[in-house]
C-alpha cells in the first residue's frame, strides 16, 4: 500500500483552474461527466461521482456507472465514500489549530510531546519536528503495506500497534533533508493531539471542523466500525491486473487512522477546502496557521509543493499568472477521490469506486478533477 499511497501524493491534479465547467453542448460534451465515464471505460471503476462549487456556493453534482455492480442498483448522488488521506488535511487542521492556541510549537521536537516514543532504525524523536511530520520531510518510513490485510480483514489495529509496525522499519533519510509521503508522519501528528489535548483525536476533529463548518455527511468512523452510515455505492479492489473486482466496501480503516480512515461526500469536501482557503472570516484556521499551511517545499516534480496537510498544485488555465489550486488526494480499498479549491472560493471533488493502484488511474482522476474545475 506505500507505494500506492506514494503514487497518490505524487500523482496530485495536472491542472486545476478558477473557471466554472461551461454548459455541454452537442458540439462541446460536458467535459465533467466525460472525466468520469473514462474512469469507469478506462480503468474499470464501476461507478464515479463529482461535485462543483462556484464562488457563491452553488453546486453542481454528477455520478456515472452503478453504485452495486451486482445489484445494478443507481448510484447515489453525492454518495458518501472513504476518503484516504486527504484525512490527513483534517488532522493537521486540528494540529495548527493548537499551534495557534500555543498548545504546540511547530519546530518543537516530537519528544517534547511524545518523550522517548518515536525510537527505531535511525528514528529518533528528538531530531524530527512536528512541522516535518505535517510536511512528510521527517524521514519517517511508512507502514501501510504492512497493514493491507488487516484493513482488508477487518482487523482493529490501535495506533500504538500501527506506529510499532512502523517503527520496525529504517528511516527513509535525515530528517528535513528532502520531501518523502509516509503515512507515519500523521500517526504521530494525531498522537501528539491526543496527548495535548487529552481527548481522542476522533473527538477533536469532530468538534474543531465537522460541527464547526457544518459537514453533515462526515465523520470518522468509531473504533471498530466497518460500514458506511448513510447512502454510499459500494467500493472494490483489484488484487492484480485482470483479476475480477473484489467488493471491499466493509473494511476496518482503523490502521490508516489519522492518516487515512475519514469518511465524506464531494460536496461536503468542496465546503471543506473552499472554506478552509477563506480569507476574512475563516473559520478553520487564522491568518498566521493558513500560512503555515500554505508554506510549501518541492514534491520533486515541477510546480507540485506540499503545504502542511495541503498539496499546491499548477493551474493548467492560469499558467500565465500563476495561479494554483490547493488540496488532497486519498485512495483506500474500495475508493479513491481527489478534492481542491481555489483562492477564490471555487472547489470540486471527483471519487471512484475502485482503489487507484496505477499511476495511470490516477492520471485519470486527476484530469477528471482537471475538468471539474478547468472547464
Amino acid at each position: 500500500m506505500r507505494k500506492r499511497l506514494a503514487l497518490n501524493a505524487l500523482a496530485l491534479a495536472t491542472a486545476v483552474t478558477a473557471g466554472l465547467a461551461a454548459p455541454a453542448t452537442a458540439a462541446r460534451p460536458d467535459p465533467v461527466r466525460k472525466g468520469l465515464e473514462t474512469l469507469l471505460r478506462s480503468d474499470g471503476a464501476p461507478g464515479a461521482l463529482a461535485s462543483v462549487m462556484d464562488r457563491n456556493g452553488n453546486v453542481r453534482t454528477y455520478t456515472a456507472g452503478v453504485g452495486d455492480r451486482d445489484t445494478h442498483a443507481k448510484m447515489p448522488r453525492d454518495g458518501q465514500v472513504r476518503i484516504g488521506s486527504i484525512t490527513k488535511t483534517f488532522t493537521a487542521v486540528v494540529v495548527l489549530q493548537l499551534v495557534g492556541q500555543g498548545k504546540i510549537s511547530l519546530d518543537a521536537p516530537v519528544d517534547t510531546y511524545l518523550p522517548g516514543l518515536m525510537r527505531g532504525r535511525g528514528i529518533d524523536g528528538r531530531h524530527i519536528t512536528v512541522r516535518q511530520l505535517l510536511q512528510h520531510t521527517s524521514g519517517l518510513p511508512d507502514y501501510e503495506d504492512d497493514v493491507t490485510d488487516d484493513i482488508l480483514e477487518r482487523r482493529y489495529l490501535s495506533p500504538s500497534d500501527a506506529l510499532d509496525v512502523a517503527l520496525g522499519h529504517e528511516t527513509l533519510f535525515a530528517p528535513g533533508a528532502k520531501y518523502g509521503y509516509s503515512s507515519t508522519n500523521y500517526l504521530v501528528a494525531g498522537l501528539i493531539v491526543q496527548k495535548v489535548t487529552g481527548r481522542p483525536l476522533a473527538e477533536q476533529i469532530d468538534k474543531r471542523v465537522i460541527q464547526r463548518i457544518g459537514l453533515r455527511h462526515t465523520y470518522f468512523p468509531a473504533p471498530g466500525e466497518t460500514t458506511l452510515r448513510e447512502r454510499h455505492p459500494q467500493g472494490y479492489r483489484q488484487e492484480s491486473p485482470g483479476a475480477s473486482l473484489r467488493n471491499v466496501t466493509e473494511i476496518d480503516p482503523s490502521a490508516s487512522w489519522a492518516g487515512g480512515a475519514m469518511v465524506s461526500t464531494d460536496s461536503d469536501l468542496n465546503r471543506f477546502f473552499a472554506e478552509l482557503l477563506k480569507g476574512d472570516g475563516n473559520l478553520l484556521l487564522d491568518e498566521d496557521q493558513l500560512n503555515q499551511m500554505r508554506t510549501t517545499v518541492s514534491m520533486g516534480k515541477d510546480g507540485y509543493n506540499a503545504g502542511l496537510g495541503i498539496f499546491s498544485t499548477p493551474l493548467s488555465c492560469g499558467r500565465e499568472d500563476g495561479r494554483v489550486a490547493w488540496g488532497h488526494n486519498g485512495a483506500i480499498p474500495g475508493y479513491g477521490t481527489w478534492a481542491a479549491a481555489t483562492d477564490d472560493g471555487r472547489a470540486a471533488s471527483v471519487s471512484m469506486t475502485l482503489e487507484p493502484k496505477t499511476g495511470e488511474a490516477i492520471k485519470h482522476l486527476e484530469e477528471a478533477m482537471n475538468a471539474a474545475l478547468c472547464s
